[in-house]
């Protein structure tokens, strides 16, 4: 037992207290990171030493982390950091007096004066390396009855054997053809320093945090290797016979617009000769946000597009890659746009494109990956009858089943496996090819949106709402940005976290307000909250949307679901019916 400020935590009963004796309550992870902190108080421990001590063996996102100590600091009231304090580019470092009350002696003194100058506002982290797909932890609720507790443990042994599977296939199956990226050593990235346009200081930390980010985030990408301009001179200083330019380097200019956002001028150019291999001008909304998701959004909003760039540079020698028409083109972004403000109108329309753009480029994977994703959206909206459901499903697999093998690290295609698996009911498959294709593209918001909603499907409502809130934080691509706003506020209401929900889907509606999903989950939200006039407009809003919808044809597929998200589900559905949803 030991005591801090004015609390007691008791390890061996895994309690926190205050000293009037009032029990705080804290999930066993957040728990065991505050007494390891309290053990260690006075030195400061690095993010990758907590990452490696809590989560093992396990590829997990440090926004995981960044929760447990958000959860830490609300327990003890921390919220002016006094306690809990970041020390910018070290980690953290806990800095109340510890009185180890088993020996009646003082555990720890405070940290000296020095740690005090140090310390910063900003984590200072590089950019986050999404989602948890490993086994399933201990952050859902104690609550969940002891059946569902067995069928977590097993979930979390399928989800770990698959991915031995997955690991055993990719040494014993040649996934790319000779020639290709595979067969030889990844080109080399250089990433120059990001400039800032202005001379405030602030501005100037900014453009240091986005260019560290941003280099962490490509050197995730598995096929590449990145390389600091430092790196690249020290190299030719020491190998001046060898060739020392690198393949690609990335120059970008930050300014700040207006109050409310950045323009990023990027450029990526082959080193040898100077050739422009993409640029764009990148404007990324501003806000109230911190420090942190400024960094983190403004990486991403240049990491995303450059990181699909360079993904389609070094796939451009495989079959399909070339010859794709103007109109075939203009016919992908179009269905790409239809994402926001969909209907089941604008849908067929999208779709109607796409076949007609595949007729004249049967060959191309653009194409064929593009209409597939669409098809497989429209399983999951329901914007199919039952009837063609079954047909649509087995013609989009068996497309997403030769494109993949025709390319099987291109980020596009890679999307569109990762969306058949979701939209086929195949989660703890779809959480391994999503994390797949954010080893292509780390900022891919699409990808960490599946791996939630697969989350959700297994029950893990809190990790599902972790990777929803990464995507939102990175915030790309910004057509999809409804996806992953409706996703936290079904995570939220299914975590009976009903006002919190509100604010979520309320987001989510202003962006696409044509779906009636939306509307549904709202009418749930508000219906438990006592606010029963909303949620009577609000049904009947979704109702116009979505005819004929009653308690028993809203509902995904439920195969491969888990009984804790089956008892969270029936519990929405008693919602919506006594908010007037016609039962069946």
């Amino acid at each position: 037992m030991f005591r801090f400020a004015d609390f007691i935590i008791d390890v061996q009963r895994a309690e926190l207290r205050r000293v009037d004796g009032d029990i705080i309550k804290l999930r066993p992870k957040p728990f065991d990171m505050l007494a390891f902190f309290v053990s260690n108080a006075g030195r400061v421990v690095a993010k990758q030493e907590l990452m490696e001590r809590f989560w093992p063996g396990v590829h997990v996102g440090e926004d995981s982390l960044f929760q447990c100590i958000r959860e830490i600091r609300a327990a003890l009231g921390d919220g002016r950091r006094q306690i809990l304090r970041n020390i910018s580019g070290r980690g953290y470092l806990f800095e109340a007096e510890v009185a180890d009350l088993d020996a009646g002696g003082i555990a720890a003194a405070a940290p000296s004066q020095e740690a005090r100058v140090v310390d910063g506002q900003s984590d200072g982290h590089p950019a986050i390396t999404p989602v948890d797909i490993g086994p399933i932890d201990d952050v859902v609720s104690a609550r969940r009855p002891a059946p569902a507790r067995r069928w977590s443990i097993a979930a979390a042994v399928v989800i770990a054997a698959s991915m031995v599977v997955i690991g055993g296939l990719a040494v014993a199956i040649p996934l790319f053809n000779g020639g290709t990226i595979a067969s030889r050593a990844g080109p080399t990235v250089s990433v120059t320093p990001i400039v800032s346009l202005s001379d405030e200081p602030d501005m100037r930390t900014l453009a240091v945090g986005v260019t560290d980010r941003l280099g962490a985030g490509l050197a995730r990408i598995e096929n590449i290797r990145v390389v600091t301009p430092m790196q690249v001179t020290a190299r030719a200083s020491l190998e001046p016979t060898r060739a020392t330019v690198p393949d690609y380097v990335v120059n970008a200019e930050l300014t700040k617009k207006d109050d409310q956002g950045w323009l990023l001028r990027a450029r990526l150019t082959r080193g040898t000769t100077g050739e422009i291999a993409w640029a764009s001008d990148i404007t990324v909304a501003g806000g109230d946000m911190d420090a942190d998701t400024q960094q983190s959004r403004l990486a991403a909003a240049l990491g995303h597009p450059l990181a699909v760039r360079l993904n389609a540079i070094l796939n451009e020698a495989g079959p399909g890659a070339k010859g794709m028409s103007g109109s075939a083109k203009v016919a992908v972004e179009q269905a790409t746009a239809s994402i926001v403000h969909t209907s089941r109108e604008r849908f067929r329309a999208a779709q109607a494109m796409l076949e007609k753009a595949l007729a004249e480029n049967p060959d191309n994977i653009d194409v064929q990956s593009a209409l597939a994703a669409l098809q497989l959206r429209g399983i999951q909206m329901v914007w199919y009858d039952p009837d063609e459901r079954e047909g649509v499903r087995n013609s989009a697999q068996a497309m997403m089943e030769r494109v993949l093998r025709a390319k099987p690290s291109y980020v596009p295609v890679l999307e569109s496996y990762c969306r058949l698996l979701s939209a086929t009911n195949r989660f703890v498959d779809s959480l391994v090819a999503c994390a797949r294709t954010l080893s292509f593209d780390p900022w891919n918001g699409l990808a960490i949106y599946h791996i939630g909603l697969g989350q959700i499907f297994l029950g893990r409502f809190e990790d599902a709402l972790g990777n929803f809130k990464l995507a939102d934080q990175y915030d790309t691509p910004t057509v999809s940005r409804w996806t992953w706003l409706l996703g936290a506020g079904v995570s939220l209401v299914y975590l009976e976290r009903d006002a919190e929900a509100v604010r979520w889907l309320e987001r989510s509606l202003a962006v696409t307000p044509g779906t009636g999903r939306t509307h549904l989950t709202l009418v749930a939200a508000h219906q438990r909250l006592g606010q029963h006039a909303e949620a009577q407009a609000l049904l009947a809003k979704a109702l116009e949307l979505r005819p004929g919808a009653t308690a028993e044809n809203i509902s995904p597929p439920a195969e491969n679901t888990s009984p804790v998200y089956l008892e969270a589900s029936a519990r929405v559905r008693d919602l919506l019916v006594e908010a007037g949803l016609p039962r069946r």
